[in-house]
């Protein structure tokens, strides 16, 4: 990759990271039901975890699908069935006072292996890959990972931040339930691009 380049890569990795999708929309669902400081785990988990991926999809994790097509639509089928299974988790999610007493964000694990069956965080790292590392030369490759670990350090933050500034509006346990169906949802709608892509 040259340095012409980066200015686009570092705009395409921004608004791949800072628009809505299940990482984002998980962040604020955690901002809201635990704070910022917990999850902080949950946050290191996406801003490393999926660089991590982009390497590792740049590296030779795409030859598998250009080995094996199908292997991509089985992804496809896990993915869906993760994510709703985490919507179902998010719209039946505790009330305040049991969150505060038993409930937990996602680990550093958990989220850093979310990406892996994340739909969005897929079709980044596959377009990335194929824009500003088409070479699939270990610098360009490491290049586009060390964009993604800046920017993503904004886009956690940030939403996380968010999730935490509405949780003043939902000390209600009838107003936390309301907002944490309407992500469940929003998390479900993200699945619509999988889906009609699916149906090409």
């Amino acid at each position: 990759m040259t340095l012409e380049l980066l200015p686009a890569l570092v705009a395409f990795a921004f608004v791949t990271v800072i628009t809505p999708g299940p990482n984002n929309l998980m962040l604020m669902v955690s901002g809201a039901n635990f704070g910022f400081r917990r999850s902080v785990p949950h946050m290191l988990g996406i801003g490393l975890g999926f660089p991590a991926m982009v390497a590792l999809v740049g590296i030779g994790v795409m030859q598998v699908f250009d080995l094996w097509p199908a292997s991509y639509a089985i992804l496809r089928v896990l993915s869906v069935v993760y994510l709703l299974y985490l919507a179902w988790k998010i719209a039946n999610a505790a009330p305040p006072s049991e969150v505060q007493a038993g409930g937990r964000p996602l680990t550093f694990l958990q989220s850093a292996a979310f990406q892996w069956v994340n739909p969005k965080a897929w079709s980044m790292a596959l377009s990335a890959i194929t824009l500003y590392a088409a070479s699939r030369d270990l610098v360009a490759v490491l290049w586009v990972a060390g964009i993604y670990v800046a920017v993503s350090l904004v886009s956690t933050t940030s939403w996380t931040v968010l999730g935490q500034q509405m949780r003043r509006l939902l000390k209600n346990p009838a107003r936390l339930r309301v907002f944490n169906w309407v992500m469940a949802a929003l998390l479900v709608a993200t699945l619509i691009p999988v889906l009609w892509a699916g149906q090409g």
